[in-house]
């Protein structure tokens, strides 16, 4: 079955895409370090200059975002972009997430204050909130779900997280979701929820000879504060699946569109060929692919082959530095041939989906005049 489930391929428009008032979401996704937070940020600042009050959630914990846009530090809260052409009465906020102040949040939102307090304050929770696989990838989620339900822009381009694979930022509601379900959490806050006085000291006396066994393993501390903090949180569990669930359902709805990023290497295209196939499964809506940093043909005409052969019968001496140009223009169009190779390849696999080239640019993008030309080249079709 094709990416798009058998239906005819939507033309990759990316001006169409973001001048459409039905669309309210682009997702950024792909591998970490193939240009997922500059292509958000062209997408975002293109939309504003084109009359929609857009905002921009980078997960890029290099800053780049907030360089390219002139702001000096980005962080949970948003921050208007000034210097947009906002003739068209468009504005543009970026904002860059806070993974531990995100938890913070739901924590405080979802809770009362006493039971508020003693999450915030448990050394279990500050660790699950900072470092557990997967926390980065669902805040990123939640932050998403609470910035639409504002519903104080009408375009919110998600950057989503330089993870090791593209589809953690899919899985990791559910991954929490199996963390909160499992056996030794259902344990440990089975005091909490067990009926009655009588029903507690019979589960209790049970459960004696398991913490014991986990005190030795753990350390009382530890195990004191894991219980702590469970039964703190109980009362939230549901709640985090319910968001999950409903920020998962608008992934899926027309309002939503997600743009898969790659760059011309074996790895990238192997990890967007996942998402695209994911994104099919899940029935959620794909613009297309953004092939990132494409070599273009210096001269037209002149393969590796025919460049190199050259080189190789130039020998005399005035001729060094013509031989070092076919040499180098043949290195170069290897790595293009290689390219347009792993190109052909991810079409032939994924006839409907769209693919946009943008050229590798001579230099990083580090202000919006830069993030201007990115969008041009992005709204080329592909």
């Amino acid at each position: 079955m094709s990416p798009t489930g058998g239906r005819a391929p939507r033309p990759f428009d990316v001006d169409a895409m973001l001048e459409d008032p039905q669309v309210r979401i682009v997702v950024c996704c792909g591998s970490g370090g193939v240009g997922k937070t500059t292509t958000a940020a062209a997408l975002a600042l293109r939309a504003a200059e084109r009359g929609r009050t857009a905002v921009v959630l980078t997960i890029d914990p290099a800053r780049r975002l907030a360089q390219s846009m002139g702001l000096r530090e980005l962080d949970n809260s948003p921050r208007q972009v000034r210097g947009i052409d906002a003739g068209s009465g468009g504005s543009l906020d970026a904002m860059m997430l806070d993974m531990k102040r995100t938890f913070d949040e739901v924590v405080v939102a979802h809770s009362s204050p006493e039971k508020a307090a003693a999450v915030l304050d448990n050394p279990f929770y500050q660790a699950l909130s900072t470092s557990f696989a997967g926390t980065q990838e669902y805040m990123a989620m939640e932050k998403l779900g609470q910035l639409r339900a504002q519903d104080s822009w009408d375009l919110i381009v998600v950057d989503t997280p330089p993870s090791r694979s593209a589809l953690d930022f899919l899985d990791a509601p559910a991954r929490l979701g199996s963390f909160l379900d499992g056996r030794l959490i259902r344990v440990l806050t089975a005091p909490a929820r067990a009926g009655g006085r009588a029903g507690l000291r019979v589960f209790q006396l049970g459960l004696s000879v398991f913490t014991g066994a986990l005190t030795r393993v753990l350390g009382g501390e530890l195990l004191t504060d894991v219980q702590t903090f469970v039964g703190a949180l109980d009362s939230m569990f549901g709640g985090f699946r319910e968001r999950a669930e409903q920020t998962y359902a608008l992934l899926q709805r027309p309002e939503t569109v997600f743009v898969v990023v790659a760059a011309p290497e074996p790895d990238a295209l192997r990890e967007a060929s996942y998402f695209v196939e994911r994104l099919a499964g899940d029935g959620m809506p794909l613009g297309g692919l953004v092939l990132n940093r494409v070599h273009a043909t210096p001269v037209p005409g002149l393969s590796a082959a025919q460049s190199q052969a050259a080189a190789e019968r130039l020998d005399a001496p005035e001729h060094a530095l013509a031989k070092g140009a076919l040499a180098l223009h043949a290195e170069r169009m290897r790595v293009i041939e290689r390219e347009t190779r792993l190109a052909q390849r991810f079409r032939t696999a994924h006839p409907s989906v769209p693919v946009v080239p943008v050229p590798a640019f001579p230099t990083d993008v580090h202000d919006l005049d830069g993030l201007r030309a990115v969008g041009g080249a992005l709204a080329a079709r592909g």
